[in-house]
C-alpha cells in the first residue's frame, strides 16, 4: 500500500513526456485497506489477484494487431531516444492504446493511404513507472550523451520549464499517442547503432537520423521551438506535411498539442482522468 501511495505522489510532482499539464491523477492501484497510521515501515504484501487485475489495462488493444497496416517504432522501448537507453516499464515495443483512440487511427489510416501515405507511431500508451524514470533522469544534470541530438540549442535543466516535458502526461490515460506520416511502400530505415555520431535534429532532413518519415522539418522528440506545429521558420514541404497530418488526424476526432508536431489525443478520450501504471506488454492488455 505505502509503494502505492508513493507512486501516486510522484504525479503530484513533474512527470515526463511531451505532454501539457493535467489535473491530479487518482490512484492507479485502488485499495480499500486504509493506510497504516504507525510510521514505521511495513512489509511490502505478497501480490493478490486483485492488484494483478490492476496491473491490466481494460479496454486496450495492441494497434498493429487492430491493423497491422500502421508501421511502429517504439523509441522509448530502445536506445535512440532523448535519455539514450530503454525507459522502464517498456518491457515490448508494442503500441497499446484505448480500443476508442486505436479504431479512430484506423480511420486515419485509411485516409493516409489514399494518398499515398501511412501512419507510422513512435510512443503510445506510457506507463507511470516510465514517466517516473524520466523525472529522475531530469535531475542527473551529467546524463546528458544525447544533448547534441534532441536539445542541441537548450539547456536540459530548462525542458520541464519550457514544456518539451510536462506534468503529469496524457500518455498515460491510453488515448494519446506521438506519430508521423511515411510514404507507402514505406523505405527502409537504418537502426540506429550505440556510439554513432549525432546530428542536431533541427538539421535539414538528409543530415539528421535517417528516419523513413516524411519531412516534417524536424525529427521526433526534437525539443526545439521549430518543432512546434506551426512555427513560421518551418516551411515549404515540411510544413505542408504537418498541416496534412494534423488535417487527417483532426478529422478523426484528434487534437493536437501545440508544441509538438508528433503529438495528438482522442478529443473523446474514454479515461480522462485515469492514469494507469501497467507494463508496455501484450500481457497487460484483454
Amino acid at each position: 500500500m505505502r509503494h502505492r501511495i508513493a507512486v501516486v505522489l510522484a504525479f503530484a510532482g513533474l512527470l515526463g513526456g511531451c505532454s501539457r499539464p493535467e489535473p491530479r491523477p487518482a490512484p492507479a492501484t485502488p485499495s480499500s485497506t486504509p493506510a497504516s497510521p504507525t510510521p514505521s515501515p511495513a512489509p511490502r504484501p505478497t501480490p493478490t489477484a486483485s492488484a494483478a487485475a490492476a496491473l491490466r489495462l481494460p479496454g486496450f488493444v495492441v494497434l498493429t494487431d487492430l491493423d497491422p497496416r500502421i508501421h511502429a517504432d517504439i523509441r522509448y522501448a530502445a536506445a535512440h531516444n532523448f535519455v539514450g537507453r530503454p525507459i522502464t516499464g517498456y518491457a515490448e515495443p508494442l503500441c497499446l492504446l484505448t480500443r476508442q483512440a486505436a479504431e479512430s487511427l484506423r480511420r486515419v489510416q485509411d485516409a493516409a493511404l489514399a494518398g499515398g501515405h501511412s501512419l507510422k507511431v513512435y510512443d503510445c500508451y506510457r506507463p507511470q513507472p516510465a514517466v517516473d524514470d524520466f523525472v529522475a533522469w531530469s535531475k542527473r544534470p551529467g546524463e546528458q550523451q544525447t544533448k547534441a541530438e534532441f536539445y542541441p540549442d537548450l539547456a536540459k535543466n530548462r525542458l520541464f520549464a519550457d514544456g518539451y516535458i510536462g506534468a503529469p502526461t496524457a500518455h498515460s490515460r491510453g488515448s494519446t499517442m506521438d506519430l508521423t506520416l511515411v510514404d507507402e511502400p514505406a523505405a527502409g530505415q537504418p537502426a540506429y547503432r550505440a556510439g554513432q555520431p549525432l546530428v542536431a535534429c533541427t538539421a535539414p532532413r538528409g543530415r539528421r537520423f535517417a528516419d523513413n518519415s516524411i519531412d516534417m522539418g524536424t525529427g521526433f522528440d526534437c525539443f526545439d521551438s521549430r518543432a512546434h506545429t506551426a512555427d513560421p521558420r518551418v516551411s515549404g514541404a515540411a510544413r505542408n506535411n504537418r498541416r496534412l497530418l494534423q488535417r487527417l488526424m483532426t478529422d478523426a476526432g484528434f487534437v493536437n498539442y501545440d508544441r509538438e508536431w508528433w503529438h495528438y489525443s482522442l478529443r473523446d478520450e474514454p479515461y480522462p482522468d485515469t492514469f494507469f501504471a501497467a507494463p508496455v506488454a501484450r500481457s497487460s492488455v484483454g
